[in-house]
């Protein structure tokens, strides 16, 4: 006889023998991750039917990145960014935010925080930019602007490390994407303190990387995740 005592926070259950002593296996309802399971810390998640939000999120946060890079480094003669406002707002900020609430009860932190975090990022920016929420009109000197979003950017390329510190050596494609992501944003920042338009460049080359790396890691998971639905089709849908 033996009993069996659950941790569902680890996803583990714990058989108790005779003798006192235990073993500890994984619970079968636990999936382990893989290489495109969209979590790069930890390897078990909690038992869920919840799809992978992973996609959805990157997907938003690779578009937005991509779109509003091209137009940092002059891509077809645009010099104002405005029109990458909409696309912050409902892709990069409240999809990508919606991507963050569905990896909390998959139990994958990262997930949850760094889709959450920059979905937020997203619409804070665009907001900036929007003439009605009056951000812009209360500096009456544009280098005074440019120094406050400099600091913003700066903020949340502090944030974007410490991402990073989160991923390095455990995930090669997150730490690749945060790196290039943490690149773009140091350099961004620094040119809304110079006003180079050099430095503004390079950031935006670095923030076009950002987004196709983000890209290729959104198309990775959701190839990664269609043989797994497959699967769960009840068995007469396949022959149809």
């Amino acid at each position: 006889m033996s009993s069996a005592a659950s941790d569902p926070e680890k996803g583990r259950v714990e058989n108790i023998g005779n003798n006192g002593t235990s073993k500890t296996r994984a619970s079968p309802d636990v999936e382990e991750y893989g290489p495109n399971s969209g979590d790069p810390v930890s390897y078990q998640r909690y038992p869920s039917h919840i799809a992978n939000p992973g996609p959805m999120g990157l997907f938003s946060f690779a578009s937005t990145t991509f779109i509003l890079s091209l137009y940092n480094v002059g891509t077809r003669g645009i010099s104002h960014s405005n029109v990458v406002v909409g696309m912050a707002i409902f892709a990069g900020g409240l999809t990508q935010f919606i991507a963050g609430m569905w990896e909390f009860p998959r139990g994958n932190v990262f997930g949850a925080t760094a889709f959450a975090s920059y979905g937020s990022f997203w619409m804070s920016y665009a907001t900036i930019f929007i003439p009605a929420s009056g951000i812009m009109a209360a500096y009456s000197d544009p280098q005074e602007l440019n120094n406050a979003i400099g600091i913003f950017l700066i903020a949340w390329f502090m944030i974007t490390v410490f991402f990073l510190l989160a991923v390095i050596r455990r995930n090669v494609a997150f730490t690749v994407l945060l790196s290039a992501l943490s690149i773009a944003l140091l350099l961004l920042a620094i040119a809304e303190w110079s006003g180079m338009a050099l430095v503004q460049k390079t950031g935006g080359i670095f923030g076009i990387m950002t987004g196709l790396i983000a890209f290729y890691i959104g198309v990775s998971e959701l190839l990664g995740a269609e043989p797994r639905a497959v699967a769960r089709l009840p068995q007469g849908l396949l022959h149809t």
